[in-house]
Formats: C-alpha cells, structure tokens, sequence
C-alpha cells in the first residue's frame, strides 16, 4: 500500500522551508514524509534536492525526489553514506531554492514556447541550464531569432502565471486544453491542476503539475540555443537562460 504524502509545493511553489514528520522507510532506505515542499521528478521536470534537519542538528543530504508507488507517494532519497533516521522522527525541510528557482523559470518558458509554437507537444525535459520542447511540425518555418523574440515579448510583458482547477468533466469538454500530443493528464482524482498565464487566463492554460514562478516577468531573458530536426515531422527547441549569443 503507497503513502500519501501532503504536497505542499502544489499550494505555494516558493516554500524554501517546512517541518514534517517520517512515516516511513523504504527497503532502498528513501524517506516518505507525512509532507514536503519537495518537488518529486515528473513531467519533465526534476525533482528537488536539498535537506532534512533532524532534531538534533545533523543534516541529511536529499540527493533526489521521485514517487513511488503512486504520484501522492513521494521518496526522498538521500545522498550515499547519510545517517538514518527513525519512522516518527520531526525534521525540518530545506529544498535547494537556487536549482529550484531556476527550475521554476525554465519551466513558465517553455510554456511561454508552447504559446509561440502552438503544435502538438511530443517531449519536453526541463533543467537548470538548457531545457527542451519537442513538437510535431512537419516544416518548422521557424528562425530562433524570431521565436525568442516572440518569447521574450511574453516575458517583459510580465503576466501573472497561477493555478485553477477544473473538474475531469471540465476537461472532457475542453479537450484543446491538452497540448501534449502522446501523454494525458491523470483523470479520476475529480480535480485538474491548469497551470494559466494572462488576466484570466488569457495567454495560455493546460494541465500541468509542475513548479513556475507567479508571473512571465521573473523568468527573465532567456533565448532559443538551437532548432533540431528530429525526424519528419519533429522539431525541438532548445531554451536556454540569457541573451542570444552574437553571431
């Protein structure tokens, strides 16, 4: 039977600290919380890093976030040769903000990109550094000058970026919300987590159970690196921090 853990990262994306309790122990020796401001590996995005402060002062290193036997069971895996804790132990919570920031920023550009190239998404990976978005285009017609321009148009306009919910019914009706051309959001929970950008949604919305900053402006300048041909009809675009590098 999988734990749930209380994600509070879905409610507020810029909680660096929190307290939370060990429920249990996994046969990896990973930590399952009764709840985390870490993020767990999914979507494309990775999951945090940072550590658990016990009561006593020592640190554990979090080497990883990933879920385990559902996506509310969230592990904690700590970096090689760490102590090891006791199941009801109270330890206080710190994510890496720097890496996390820049993971919330990437992310709210590639949405920004699929707003720019409204096709069907076919992968994305998002990190720190270099992130991607792959679509179906069959003739890309696209230059990465103009795109980051289109982009950072969206950026210095400095949207707001929040969650909604809607209903698995709400989705059924409004199919054109998923972007994604092979992956469906999970259904059956009765809630779906839209990720919008605009005055009332006005620039974009669509499923997404990742972390991003509260508005275009905070991703900052950003640039296309590169547009690869990934086959016939897929293209990927390469998001990277800071101006295009001169020619």
């Amino acid at each position: 039977m999988g734990y749930r853990t209380q994600a509070l990262f879905r409610d507020d994306a810029y909680l660096r600290t929190a307290d939370a309790t060990i429920v249990a122990i996994n046969d990896r020796g990973g930590f399952i919380l009764d709840r985390t401001i870490f993020y767990a590996t999914s979507g494309g995005q990775p999951g945090d890093t940072g550590t658990l402060e016990r009561a006593d002062g020592s640190v554990i290193a979090v080497a990883a976030t990933i879920t385990g036997e559902t996506k509310d069971e969230i592990i904690h895996v700590p970096a090689p040769e760490q102590a090891a804790p006791a199941v009801g132990e109270r330890v206080k919570l710190a994510i890496d903000w720097q890496r996390r920031h820049l993971l919330m920023r990437m992310h709210a550009a590639c949405h920004l990109l699929t707003v720019v190239c409204p096709f069907p998404i076919t992968g994305a990976a998002v990190s720190a550094d270099d992130s991607r978005v792959d679509f179906d285009i069959p003739d890309a017609g696209f230059t990465r000058e103009d795109v980051t321009a289109r982009v950072m148009e969206l950026v210095r306009a400095d949207h707001p970026v929040f969650v909604r919910l809607i209903s698995d019914e709400e989705l059924a009706a409004n199919p054109g919300l998923v972007k994604s051309k092979n992956v469906r959001p999970p259904v059956g929970t009765g809630q779906i987590r839209l990720v919008c950008i605009g005055e009332n949604a006005s620039i974009d919305s669509q499923p997404c159970g990742g972390t991003h900053v509260k508005s275009t402006g905070e991703v900052g300048e950003i640039h296309i690196g590169k547009i690869e041909k990934k086959g016939r009809e897929n293209r990927r675009f390469r998001i990277r921090f800071g101006p295009m590098p001169a020619a």
